[in-house]
């Protein structure tokens, strides 16, 4: 079974400095239809304008991975940590018991577009941790994080995987899923199909029922996000 859940229908704030769009309820966006899929809480699409950003601020117990998708991200947190992120590095925080983190435009000039991805973590109550890493490869699919990060992506600690297909207008991308799991698919660039339905930037798509995911790209450099959720 396959539920769209079409990009205009989300969540959406424009408070001038910061344009967000929320897929699942999320800070004043309530939709009880829409609390998260599976393990996955919260994902945020923002557009940061330069030199803008958010200030430092507490998370607990959740697993936080950032995604950039133009520009770059400054972060700082209370474990010391202090980067630039940018296209193709994957971000990966650990709140569990309590971690404090700003992220600003690192840009004077350019606005940064990012997804923000919040995952249930494993257990309550993990040390706080951080992991980037730039991701390798150049073919159609590439992980961006996963519980052993064996493929190249940060370690989350919940059993999940997140992948990045990137598909050229008539490319096709077959993904098996295993029984039992759920998909989640988030489009960040360009049109695709995903098993016959047709998605676009800011689309997201939940899967349940099924072993496999025919992804067929429709448009030149057509991203998306493939979340493989328990």
């Amino acid at each position: 079974m396959l539920t769209l859940r079409p990009a205009a229908a989300r969540g959406h704030y424009d408070h001038g400095w910061l344009d967000t769009w929320h897929s699942f309820s999320f800070a004043e966006y309530h939709d009880p239809a829409w609390m998260g899929f599976r393990g996955l809480r919260v994902i945020n699409e923002d557009r940061v304008q330069p030199g803008r950003g958010f200030g430092m601020h507490q998370h607990r117990d959740m697993e936080i991975v950032t995604w950039i998708l133009a520009g770059s991200l400054r972060h700082e947190d209370s474990l010391g940590h202090g980067s630039v992120i940018r296209p193709g590095e994957a971000q990966r925080m650990s709140a569990g018991t309590g971690i404090f983190h700003s992220e600003h435009n690192a840009s004077a000039e350019e606005p940064v577009h990012l997804l923000q991805i919040w995952l249930l973590p494993e257990r309550r109550g993990l040390a706080p941790g951080y992991e980037q890493r730039r991701l390798a490869g150049a073919g159609p699919l590439r992980e961006i994080a996963s519980p052993d990060g064996r493929g190249g992506g940060v370690r989350i600690h919940c059993d999940a995987r997140i992948l990045e297909a990137r598909l050229e207008e008539g490319e096709e991308l077959p993904l098996e899923l295993a029984e039992g799991r759920h998909a989640w698919v988030q489009v960040s660039q360009g049109r695709l199909e995903l098993n016959g339905q047709a998605l676009a930037a800011g689309d997201g798509a939940a899967l349940s029922g099924e072993t496999l995911l025919k992804l067929a790209g429709r448009s030149a450099q057509a991203r998306t996000l493939v979340f493989d959720l328990a």
